[in-house]
């Protein structure tokens, strides 16, 4: 369990939450794991299927806070709330901001650029460790135009100019993302980023991982209270869930894709875990995804410094992390949205 932003994270599938006078009590079996004054908490988000006592869930309606119940995968369950507990006043600012070109590209700006540089340090980590074993040049001239790309992200003045820097830094990304696969052979080759269907291994990896990632978010985001479906930088589409994988940019390739590259490097993941069809495409077995839902499972447990709460949290956390500060930069609690740089 982790308290965060005035939020309880509650990450252990057996755990039980139960009231006690006026403390949240979270339980693993019979043993007593961790004790919280309620009125300290704004939340609790829990992952598990064990839940939550009806005294404690009474107590939290009626003191206007919220539980929110995730499915041990990070998906979105259900919401604990009080009658007078809403979110439309956030909602309502998140509709003014997406609406106001000026102030939702400041936004959009933030999370591309910190995706960009983000990508540049997934390269540069490759050079610090397997140089030797790389293009040592071309990597370093593909981070070098990222970090470049990052400041003029930052700097774009229209949504149609960043959307041409961040594809243009994706593809100077992708053209050098086979010297991060060290697996000698030709079935974990990479030559370009492709999708709908996967053509290669390595994009059907890459894919299935956004596709997990992208969960995370609208979960994260149902999660406080904001639309996943209204964003700043991807369009609005019905059924796009846009502001969802407006989150994700920052994340990808500090998580998904260097998730994908150690599981191949290490060979977690074998050529006989995916399988190939006629029209060409490249897609998980049933055995080959269990594993990979393993390993991403694992992965989601390892710890890191956050860089802007300087507090250590699971990977698992860092989208629901991210998803409340941006409800508190929307609500007008916090100056700008702090974005995830991954060092």
């Amino acid at each position: 369990m982790k308290k965060l932003l005035n939020t309880l994270y509650v990450t252990r599938e057996n755990a039980y939450l139960a009231l006690d006078g006026e403390n949240v009590v979270v339980y693993d079996g019979d043993s007593v794991i961790g004790r919280l004054p309620l009125h300290t908490l704004e939340s609790i988000v829990t992952f598990g299927y064990t839940g939550a006592s009806p005294a404690l869930m009474g107590k939290c309606a009626s003191s206007n806070k919220q539980i929110v119940f995730m499915r041990a995968n990070g998906t979105f369950l259900a919401r604990v709330s009080g009658k007078q507990y809403g979110n439309i006043l956030l909602r309502r600012e998140q509709f003014r901001l997406c609406d106001d070109k000026t102030r939702s590209l400041d936004v959009a700006k933030t999370m591309i650029s910190a995706k960009l540089r983000n990508s540049a340090a997934v390269l540069r980590r490759a050079l610090s460790d397997h140089a030797a074993r790389i293009d040592a040049q071309a990597v370093e001239e593909a981070e070098e135009k990222l970090r470049a790309d990052a400041k003029r992200a930052f700097a774009a003045d229209c949504s149609g100019s960043l959307r041409g820097i961040e594809g243009e830094a994706a593809a100077n990304y992708f053209s050098v993302f086979d010297n991060l696969v060290l697996r000698d052979g030709p079935e974990f080759r990479f030559t370009e980023r492709n999708r709908r269907p996967p053509l290669d291994r390595i994009n059907a990896m890459l894919s299935f991982g956004y596709a997990l990632l992208c969960s995370s978010c609208v979960s994260a985001l149902e999660a406080v209270g904001l639309d996943p479906y209204a964003g700043v930088f991807h369009t609005d589409r019905p059924g796009r869930c846009s502001l969802a994988l407006d989150l994700c940019e920052e994340l990808r390739a500090p998580l998904v894709d260097r998730f994908v590259l150690s599981a191949v490097n290490m060979r977690m993941i074998s050529a006989d875990d995916f399988v190939l069809k006629e029209d060409g495409a490249v897609l998980f077995t049933d055995e080959g995804k269990r594993t990979f839902l393993s390993l991403w499972q694992d992965k989601k447990r390892e710890a890191l410094m956050h860089p802007f709460l300087h507090e250590k949290i699971e990977w698992g956390l860092i989208p629901h992390v991210q998803a409340r500060l941006l409800a508190s930069f929307i609500r007008g609690d916090i100056d700008a949205y702090p974005p995830f740089f991954w060092k």
